[in-house]
């Protein structure tokens, strides 16, 4: 069994550490692969079927049939994606029937930030100064820091939703969109397939979202609350900050000897 810190990692939690080595792995392939000159031109990269690299028909294909399993309900994906579907509605006896979640302004927030940093991305491509490889390379970050933010620390649950953990997130579906963000400025089928999956997939969510609230809110869903959890993230989060905080300490302990 998979261990952090020392302590038994959940199945779920053992994926997500799978899912980082692999993205991580895609990503520095990439950029080895941009650094030795392949990726340079736009035709090359996103053109004709026949001149496309075997990685980037696998990077292709990864996110493709990731995307397409999480419209369907799974054991081993993170309830934080899962509350969409009714089979994890579990009512609160003591609960209200419906809930308005109160995250609009939040949720506004992020989105707007993302656009900005995105809207950054896109001109610096459009003057010239990145060109459609550095484009792909960003969307692979994107992908190695949304795993970075589920196992390890989430600027979007810190800065702007504050919500409790992963599981209670009223954007998790988002990470696909997100991901393929930067594509949007390279207009080809490659791009456009999976923009257009992770806009089917956002889409779905958002009116999940609308038409089932309830769903979403602890409030309202017993399967949200921390009895229920099976991945025990948090826990291992906790650990390692207090892992990383003691090491600091004896650091500077160290350096004052």
């Amino acid at each position: 069994m998979a261990q952090v810190l020392g302590h038994k990692l959940s199945k779920i939690s053992a994926k997500h550490y799978a899912e980082l080595v692999f993205r991580s792995l895609l990503f520095l392939s990439a950029v080895f692969m941009y650094v030795t000159g392949w990726v340079r031109d736009p035709d090359q990269l996103f053109g004709d079927v026949r001149n496309i690299h075997p990685l980037l028909w696998v990077v292709w294909l990864v996110l493709i049939v990731e995307m397409i399993l999480r419209f369907f309900p799974s054991s081993l994906e993170s309830m934080g994606c899962q509350k969409q579907f009714p089979k994890n509605y579990m009512p609160r006896p003591d609960g209200p029937e419906t809930v308005k979640l109160e995250t609009g302004k939040s949720t506004l927030t992020t989105a707007l930030a993302w656009f900005a940093l995105n809207g950054v991305i896109g001109i610096l491509y459009f003057i010239g100064i990145i060109d459609a490889g550095i484009l792909l390379l960003i969307s692979l970050a994107y992908s190695v820091c949304d795993m970075i933010c589920i196992l390890f620390f989430c600027p979007f649950q810190t800065w702007f939703q504050k919500n409790k953990c992963c599981t209670t997130c009223r954007i998790y579906n988002w990470d696909y969109a997100m991901m393929a963000t930067p594509l949007v400025f390279v207009p080809t089928w490659y791009t456009w397939s999976l923009l257009a999956c992770a806009l089917a997939l956002l889409i779905r969510w958002e009116l999940a979202v609308r038409r089932h609230p309830e769903w979403f809110s602890e409030k309202t869903n017993c399967a949200l609350s921390c009895s229920q959890c099976q991945e025990k993230l948090c826990t291992h989060k906790k650990q390692l900050r207090r892992f990383l905080k003691d090491n600091h300490q004896k650091f500077k302990h160290e350096l004052k000897r």
